[in-house]
């Protein structure tokens, strides 16, 4: 019983890795914007608060930080920020994406 035991542990454990993996994929928002120069799909993660998307061929991941108004989040380089059905992509204080609206927001 013991050998049964112990040989089920590995499998019992990696069910945990992809039940995680399942539940973040849950509370992932994919939000698809129209930008003035391109399309933007965004995922935004709540309860991590953060946003992650690709630019410039460069994958972003971008905490949630202060803000007077709307959500903003950054990496220190890039900033997403998004009010309403609208969002703008800064690099380095430079605008890089505006007039983002989101496409087929949930009301």
């Amino acid at each position: 019983m013991k050998k049964l035991l112990i040989a089920a542990i590995p499998f019992m454990l990696s069910g945990c890795s992809y039940y995680n993996t399942f539940v973040e994929k849950m509370q992932t928002d994919t939000l698809q914007y129209q930008c003035d120069e391109k399309p933007l799909t965004v995922k935004l993660n709540n309860q991590k608060q953060m946003v992650n998307f690709v630019y410039d061929n460069e994958y972003l991941s971008l905490t949630q930080g202060l803000s007077a108004s709307g959500a903003r989040y950054t990496d220190g380089v890039y900033v997403f920020w998004s009010k309403g059905d609208t969002a703008t992509v800064y690099r380095k204080d430079t605008v890089v994406l505006d007039n983002c609206q989101l496409q087929n927001p949930k009301r």
